[in-house]
């Protein structure tokens, strides 16, 4: 009988024990996150922006003249670089919430970044890194096995970093959004201001300062600077180590549509029950959905109850059918792409690498002292955005709805085909400033003399810059939103890659057009249209290319307003 007293007492002494940890463990989780971490976040985020983004404007000037790459090959690597640096960030969001956590996506991701820059460093500093400098054309020696590995190894950990530092964003507001805050909401929108602020101005000090570096100081300084930036980011991210909220980890995502599909498949033959019949289906414990949508109904046989004493547990668990949201998560994926695919010509253009070689062949000063250097020349798309979102925001939707004395606004998906619109726009524009500028190296002399300069200003090229930055204000944007608004927010972190995603598709689909075009216009021994030398090139063929698919594309977005609007009440009950 003592023992049994005994017993309990320490059993009631445990139980206290507990719960005073317990409670002391959520007070220790309230005091952690606010906006005193916020510094130390956007830190990190706006440091490794500059070192990112500032390495790669120059990038094709470096694979050509220190390792003796083609364009074409050159190119191909920046593409399947860009490609991976836009599909990580999609596979580490899933990482993140559901295995590692963000804090620890974030970090490795900084860390396997700056892996990634110091290992290009080390290209620059070490000669025997890389092939030995062209004397004359005949005269090249490409670069060996190991020197390649070493220069795509340094590639692919940027690539892999970038989607561990996507995450950032997410783990910072896990610091600010706080229910039991009255002023959660202004916290929210102080953090994503400030946030998209730093960034916005790291992208303009990476497309200048660490350009004007690599220009003037030459690639040991200018891959060096990067490679600090991005030591000091992964330095303040940790330093705030101890007052981070480090979130509990989610249930697969992966895991939970794979099983929709197979659950779905196992009930194909049982028959559906009428429609708005409520307890038929499994309901996630908080959840306000309570029976499925009708759209792609077969899915619904996911979260069919058959048997009630054996599919759910006394806990109110499923041992076997998927929940209702699950089934809808799946549905809203499946919704979105097609409209998600209109995006991806978006990156179906010969991009920058062809840009940097066509800046640098024209006359880039302003004033007789002062010249631009050719990394800079993306800033103008940068800012054009700014304008445009500050006009729109401010100016132009205040003023309509003043003068229809209603609020207006444009639809995500109009927005969306606009912003098609104005890129189809800039690839003509592009063709014709190209077409024109080949037409003038030739008369001047200039086709066989690949660093020569013309007498043609370089602000040629600031009216596709322009419209590039539009299509980019519009189709980007919209994009997002349209994702945000779509998806539910268990999957905010995935509606958040599908932008990046979309130009990784882009990206492979326009280094296979540029292989495929070169194969074809090189047979016979004829110079194809992909040459070293763009005064020989028919680059200004190749920006006519994709314009047809975007016109078509953009109409087809603008025409299925109407049919998407019948759809969007998918996955929002």
């Amino acid at each position: 009988m003592k023992k049994k007293v005994a017993m309990e007492k320490e059993e009631e002494l445990c139980s206290s024990e507990m719960e005073m940890a317990s409670q002391h463990n959520s007070e220790s989780q309230r005091r952690k996150g606010g906006l005193v971490t916020m510094p130390f976040i956007i830190a990190n985020e706006a440091l490794a922006r500059v070192a990112t983004i500032g390495l790669m404007p120059n990038m094709i000037l470096y694979l050509r003249d220190s390792y003796n790459l083609h364009f074409a090959l050159a190119t191909q690597i920046l593409r399947l670089s860009s490609a991976i640096s836009n599909l990580t960030p999609l596979l580490a969001a899933l990482i993140a919430d559901s295995y590692l956590g963000r804090f620890l996506v974030v970090g490795s991701g900084s860390i396997i970044t700056f892996l990634g820059l110091a290992l290009m460093w080390l290209t620059a500093m070490i000669p025997q890194a890389r092939p030995p400098p062209c004397n004359t054309a005949k005269n090249c020696k490409t670069a060996t096995i190991g020197q390649m590995t070493m220069l795509i190894s340094s590639f692919a950990l940027m690539s892999i970093g970038n989607g561990g530092l996507s995450c950032s964003m997410a783990f910072g507001a896990d610091q600010v959004n706080r229910k039991d805050n009255p002023n959660n909401e202004r916290a929210l929108e102080i953090f994503f201001s400030w946030y998209y602020a730093s960034t916005s101005f790291s992208i303009i000090v990476a497309l200048t300062g660490i350009v004007y570096i690599q220009d003037h100081l030459g690639w040991k300084l200018g891959f060096g600077v990067p490679a600090a930036c991005m030591l000091l980011s992964a330095f303040f991210f940790f330093l705030a180590s101890p007052l981070y909220i480090k979130n509990k980890l989610q249930d697969s995502l992966i895991t939970g549509l794979a099983r929709v599909v197979v659950v779905a498949y196992k009930n194909r033959k049982l028959p559906l029950p009428s429609k708005n019949s409520i307890g038929m289906y499994h309901q996630k414990k908080g959840s306000d959905l309570v029976v499925p949508t009708d759209k792609l109904r077969f899915l619904n046989k996911a979260c069919l109850i058959k048997e009630p004493e054996k599919d759910i547990d006394s806990d109110g668990s499923a041992s076997n059918p998927c929940t209702i949201d699950q089934v809808e998560e799946l549905k809203v994926i499946i919704k979105v792409i097609p409209l998600w695919s209109t995006g991806i010509m978006m990156s179906v253009s010969i991009g920058g690498s062809f840009g940097v070689l066509q800046v640098k062949s024209m006359n880039r000063h302003i004033t007789s002292h002062f010249e631009v250097p050719p990394g800079s020349f993306p800033v103008i798309v940068v800012l054009t955005i700014f304008i445009w979102v500050a006009l729109y925001d401010r100016v132009i939707i205040p003023l309509a709805s003043k003068l229809r004395g209603r609020p207006v606004r444009i639809s995500a998906k109009r927005r969306m085909g606009i912003g098609l619109f104005f890129d189809f726009l800039s690839s003509v524009t592009a063709a014709i400033v190209e077409n024109t500028r080949r037409t003038r190296a030739i008369k001047e002399g200039y086709i066989n003399d690949t660093q020569a300069v013309l007498n043609m200003s370089a602000m040629w090229l600031v009216p596709q810059l322009c419209l590039g930055g539009m299509a980019e204000a519009f189709n980007a944007i919209g994009q997002n939103e349209f994702y945000y608004t779509e998806f539910p927010r268990t999957m905010s972190s995935v509606a958040s890659s599908l932008f990046g995603l979309g130009m990784a598709a882009g990206d492979v689909v326009s280094g296979i057009v540029l292989s495929i075009i070169q194969n074809v216009t090189s047979r016979g021994g004829r110079e194809g249209w992909v040459l070293d030398n763009i005064n020989k090139g028919h680059y200004d063929s190749w920006a006519y290319g994709p314009t047809v698919d975007q016109i078509s594309k953009s109409k087809v977005t603008g025409e299925n307003g109407s049919k998407e609007e019948a759809l969007s009440e998918l996955g929002n009950g």
